[in-house]
C-alpha cells in the first residue's frame, strides 16, 4: 500500500501558498531510513553495495542523501556522472551501465576510475580505441536469453531486448581482456522492471553465480563483483505486498555459500542497483482540480499533465490518488482525472472511485519518487514540475524550480529568428 503523505490538510494549504501546484515532494526522513533498510538486509554478505540508479530520481539533493546513508550510483549517461560527482561519488561508487554510449562518456567515466559496465562484445575495441587502453576494471552486461524465464513486459523478453551480451560472447569477452591487461572483473544483468516475486531475484542470482564459475572455469577469471540489476517494485497497487527484502537476502545468500564459496570466489561483492524500491514511495505529485466535465463520463481536470508523470499515460500504471482534507470521506464518485495535454492517454486515474472532487481541491498521487519527475518532458510547450524536499527537521526546501517559458525558449536562436526570410 502507499505510504502515507507526510503533510496535513493544512500544512498542505499553507505550502502551496508559497509553492504554486504542480510540485513534487519528497520526503528526507523516510528516504534515509528506508535505504538503511535495504542496506541492513543485505549485510549478510561479506560485501554488498546498492548503486542507486540515478535515471530514477536524477537529482542531487537525493543523491547526496543517499550517499551518506552509503549508496553508490549507477549511471547511463554523462549528466548523471556529472550529477553523481557533484555529490562527491566516484571510483568504486559508481557504476556506469549505460549502451550505445559516444566515446566521450567512456573518456569521463575512465578519468574518474567509475566502474565502465559495457553492454556489448563490439564495445571492446570502440572503449580501448577511446581511451587507449582498457581500464584496470570491466563489468559486462548478461542477456540470458531463453535461460531466464518469467520476465515482465517493460523490459519484456530477454530475446527481444537490445541489453546485454549472450553468454558466448561474454567467454569470448572476458578472455580479450584478460589477454589485454585487465585485471578485475564484473558481471551484470538486469532483466526486470518492478518485479513483485521475491523468489525471481534469487533465482536471477542463482544464474548469475553459475555463469561466474563457468567464467572462472572456461576463462581463467574470477569475477570480483556481481550487479544483480534493479527491477525490485513497489506495491502500488492497494492489497499489494512489499518485496520481502531480508527473504531474498537469505536465499541468495545460501546460494552464495553453496555455490561461490566452494568455488573459492569468497569473498565476491553482491551488488544491485534499485532506484524505485528506495526513492519511489516516499515522492508525491501534489496537484490541483481546476476543472470539472460532465459528458459521457465524469472528468476532473488537474493543473499537473502526463508531462510531469507519464507512467500512467505510456504503461498504464497505477497510481494511488487522494483527495487533501478528503482521505476519510466517502469514495462515492467515480472520475478520470486528466491532465491538459493534447493525448487522451493524459490520464492520472481511470473510472476511480474517490470522494467528490471540487474545484480547487488538492490531489496528491502517490508513489511518484522515482521515475516520475526524470520522465517529465516539454511536449505541447508543457514546464516541467519542481521538486520539494521535507528536511528531517519538518522544513521544506525548494531543490528544484518550476520550468519557466524562458528555460523553454533557451535553446531557441530568438535572434536569428527575426532576420530569417
Amino acid at each position: 500500500m502507499s505510504s502515507n503523505f507526510p503533510l496535513s490538510h493544512d500544512e498542505l494549504k499553507k505550502l502551496v501558498m508559497t509553492h504554486p501546484t504542480p510540485f513534487y515532494i519528497y520526503d528526507e526522513k523516510a528516504i534515509r531510513e528506508n535505504m538503511r533498510r535495504f542496506s541492513k538486509a543485505f549485510s549478510i554478505f561479506p560485501e554488498f553495495r546498492e548503486y542507486f540508479a540515478v535515471k530514477a530520481c536524477p537529482n542531487p539533493y537525493i543523491l547526496k542523501i543517499l550517499a551518506e546513508e552509503g549508496c553508490g550510483a549507477d549511471c547511463s549517461s554523462l549528466p548523471e556522472l556529472m550529477l553523481s560527482k557533484m555529490v562527491g561519488l566516484s571510483g568504486d561508487l559508481v557504476m556506469f551501465t549505460s549502451n550505445e554510449t559516444p566515446a566521450e562518456e567512456y573518456r569521463y567515466a575512465a578519468a574518474e576510475d567509475d566502474i565502465i559496465n559495457l553492454d556489448d562484445i563490439t564495445h571492446i575495441d570502440f572503449l580501448k580505441e577511446s581511451l587507449g587502453k582498457l581500464p584496470e576494471t570491466i563489468c559486462f552486461r548478461y542477456n540470458p536469453g531463453q535461460s531466464k524465464h518469467g520476465c515482465n513486459s517493460i523490459i519484456g523478453n530477454p530475446e527481444e531486448a537490445k541489453y546485454g551480451c549472450t553468454r558466448e560472447q561474454l567467454l569470448e569477452a572476458y578472455k580479450t581482456c584478460k589477454e589485454n591487461g585487465v585485471r578485475r572483473f564484473g558481471l551484470h544483468t538486469m532483466v526486470a522492471s518492478n518485479e513483485l516475486n521475491p523468489d525471481f531475484f534469487v533465482d536471477t542470482a542463482r544464474l548469475v553465480f553459475d555463469l561466474a564459475l563457468e567464467i572462472k572455469e572456461k576463462c581463467g577469471v574470477e569475477i570480483s563483483f556481481v550487479d544483480l540489476g534493479g527491477g525490485i517494485g513497489i506495491p502500488y497497487r492497494p492489497g499489494q505486498k512489499a518485496v520481502d527484502l531480508e527473504y531474498v537476502a537469505r536465499e541468495i545468500h545460501k546460494l552464495y555459500e553453496e555455490k561461490i564459496v566452494p568455488a573459492g570466489l569468497d569473498p565476491m561483492r553482491i551488488c544491485f542497483e534499485c532506484g524505485r524500491p528506495i526513492t519511489g514511495p516516499y515522492g508525491w505529485l501534489v496537484t490541483r482540480a481546476i476543472h470539472e466535465k460532465h459528458i459521457y463520463r465524469e472528468y476532473i481536470g488537474v493543473d499537473a499533465s502526463m508531462a510531469d508523470l507519464m507512467r500512467p499515460g505510456m504503461y498504464g500504471a497505477y497510481h494511488e490518488v487522494t483527495v487533501s482534507g478528503k482521505e476519510d470521506a466517502p469514495k462515492d464518485r467515480v472520475y478520470d482525472v486528466v491532465g491538459s495535454l493534447c493525448e487522451n492517454c493524459d490520464k492520472f486515474a481511470v473510472q476511480r472511485p474517490l470522494p467528490k472532487i471540487e474545484r480547487g481541491d488538492l490531489l496528491v498521487i502517490h508513489d511518484a519518487g522515482a521515475h516520475g519527475r526524470a520522465m517529465g518532458f516539454n511536449y505541447n510547450g508543457k514546464l516541467r514540475a519542481g521538486e520539494l524536499l521535507l528536511r528531517e527537521d519538518g522544513e521544506v526546501v525548494q531543490i528544484r524550480r518550476r520550468e519557466t517559458v524562458d528555460d523553454l525558449f533557451a535553446t531557441l536562436d530568438l535572434d536569428g529568428v527575426k532576420e530569417f526570410r
